[in-house]
């Protein structure tokens, strides 16, 4: 397995959950990662992205002000902190890494080059 998320599970609205991203060293080195998630009968969408460097940064508007994004290269780990979550959060959630160093970030799906299986997020009312 080039990348796996895991973290996944049941929550209740309002509440938190901490998603990670774990991968190989050739999945991982060099690359931005970048969560998106695909809700019941919707189309994966992008969530959020860290550059290579960690400095740069996007998220979705849905999702800004509640997530937050990290990387620890060090340990080949990307990480998800989800806050004040709602309903609408629910979903199985991927982890994807593009090529590209630096501050190289993207928000498009057909530039990640390696995608992991995906772990789901419920979130009850």
């Amino acid at each position: 397995v080039q990348l796996q998320a895991f973290g996944g599970g049941l929550v209740q609205a309002g509440g938190s959950l901490k998603l990670s991203c774990t991968a190989s060293e050739r999945t991982f080195d060099v690359t931005a990662v970048g969560w998106f998630r695909q809700g019941p009968g919707k189309e994966r969408e992008f969530v959020a992205v860290i550059s290579w460097s960690g400095i740069a940064t996007s998220y979705s508007d849905s999702v800004k002000g509640r997530f937050t994004i990290s990387r620890d290269n060090a340990k080949r780990m990307v990480y998800l902190q989800m806050n004040s979550l709602k309903t609408e959060d629910t979903g199985v959630y991927y982890c994807a890494a593009a090529h590209g160093g630096g501050n190289y970030i993207t928000t498009l799906q057909r530039e990640y080059d390696f995608w992991g299986r995906g772990t789901l997020v419920t979130v009850s009312s």
